[in-house]
C-alpha cells in the first residue's frame, strides 16, 4: 500500500512503475512495469488500510472489528464508547457503523498510542475524500485519559455500546457501566484466555450488572481454488472413466495424452473440461483474539 506522489517510482521485484502512470487511472485495472510484467492495481479499502498502515501496539484485526460491530448491534447515530484507541483500526470500523449522526468517544491512556491513532484516523479522512470527492464523517473525539480515574470525561453521556481492548477491562467497568444504557453491549477483545478468566472473576467479586452471554474466536481459513494446469499453463483435460470394454483403449489414450495437453494449451478449454484444485491456502491467520460479550441487565 503506497501514496501517490509527482515524480515518485513504485519499485517492485518485477520493474517499476511511474506514479504519474497510475494517477488518473481509474482503479481497478492492469498497469505494466517496465519489463512489460502486469500489475493490478485497485484502492485501499478499509480492511487493507488497517492491516497495512503504520501501527505502534498491535491492531484488532478486521475479522475481529466486525465481528464486536455485530456483538454490539451497532447502526447509524449510536453514541459508542472505545477504550484502548491502540492504532486505531476499530476506531476507524465504529466510525463507519455510527454514521454521520453518531459518535465515537475514544479513550486511550499512552499519549504515543493516542498519537498514532489520530494520524491513521486522519490520513484513512484525507484518502477518503481523494477517492470519492465526499468527507469522512468527523465523528471520533480521541482523548487522552484514564478510565479508571476518568468519571468525568462520560459525565452526561449515554452510550449505546462500548468496545474494550484493554489488558485488564474489568477495572474500567465499575466507571464505564453507568453510562451505558440498560440491555445495551460492552464487547472485549482480549489477546488470551487467561485474560478472560480474569475478567469473569472480576465480575463475579464486583457484582456488576452484567451477563457473559458469549465467548468466542473468530477463525478464518483461506482456500487456493484454481484450474488444474500443466506447468507450461497449458490446462489439463477432464478424463471420462475407463469402463472394463475399453480397457484394450488405455493404451492409445495414454499416447494422446500430449495431444491433448496441445490442444488445451491451443484453445480456451470448454466448460467443464478442465479439472480444478481445491486446497488450503499455505499462509493462514494464527490466533488473533477473544471476543467477550457482555449485556448490562437491571
Amino acid at each position: 500500500m503506497f501514496q501517490l506522489k509527482e515524480g515518485a517510482h513504485l519499485h517492485i521485484s518485477r520493474g517499476i512503475i511511474l506514479h504519474d502512470d497510475i494517477a488518473g487511472q481509474s482503479a481497478g485495472r492492469f498497469l505494466k512495469t517496465n519489463g512489460g510484467v502486469p500489475i493490478f492495481i485497485h484502492r485501499a479499502s478499509l480492511e487493507d488500510y488497517v492491516l497495512h498502515m503504520k501501527r505502534g501496539p498491535a491492531i484488532a484485526y478486521p475479522k475481529d472489528a466486525c465481528t464486536m460491530l455485530l456483538l454490539m448491534d451497532i447502526t447509524e447515530g449510536d453514541h459508542v464508547l472505545e477504550s484502548g484507541s491502540g492504532s486505531g483500526a476499530m476506531t476507524l470500523f465504529l466510525s463507519r457503523a455510527v454514521g454521520s449522526k453518531g459518535r465515537v468517544l475514544s479513550v486511550e491512556i499512552r499519549e504515543d498510542h493516542l498519537k498514532r491513532a489520530t494520524l491513521n484516523y486522519e490520513c484513512w479522512r484525507t484518502s477518503w475524500s481523494l477517492r470519492r470527492g465526499v468527507e469522512w464523517p468527523d465523528n471520533v473525539q480521541f482523548h487522552n485519559a484514564d478510565l479508571c480515574t476518568a468519571s468525568w470525561l462520560l459525565a452526561g453521556h449515554g452510550f449505546h455500546a462500548v468496545a474494550l481492548d484493554l489488558i485488564h477491562p474489568q477495572l474500567v467497568l465499575p466507571t464505564v457501566l453507568p453510562h451505558l444504557h440498560t440491555g445495551a453491549v460492552c464487547a472485549v477483545y482480549l489477546a488470551n484466555i487467561t485474560q478472560v478468566i480474569d475478567l469473569l472473576e472480576g465480575l463475579r467479586c464486583s457484582a456488576l450488572p452484567l451477563l457473559c452471554e458469549r465467548i468466542i474466536e473468530v477463525p478464518v481459513r483461506d482456500w487456493v481454488v484454481a484450474p488444474a494446469m500443466w506447468k507450461d499453463r497449458g490446462y489439463y483435460s477432464r478424463k471420462a472413466p475407463i469402463l472394463e470394454e475399453n480397457q484394450r483403449k488405455e493404451a492409445e489414450e495414454e499416447t494422446s495424452d500430449e495431444t491433448d495437453r496441445e490442444l488445451a494449451t491451443e484453445q480456451h478449454p470448454t466448460f467443464r473440461t478442465v479439472p480444478y484444485i481445491a486446497r488450503p491456502h499455505h499462509q493462514q491467520s494464527s490466533h488473533t483474539a477473544f471476543l467477550v460479550k457482555l449485556r448490562k441487565c437491571v
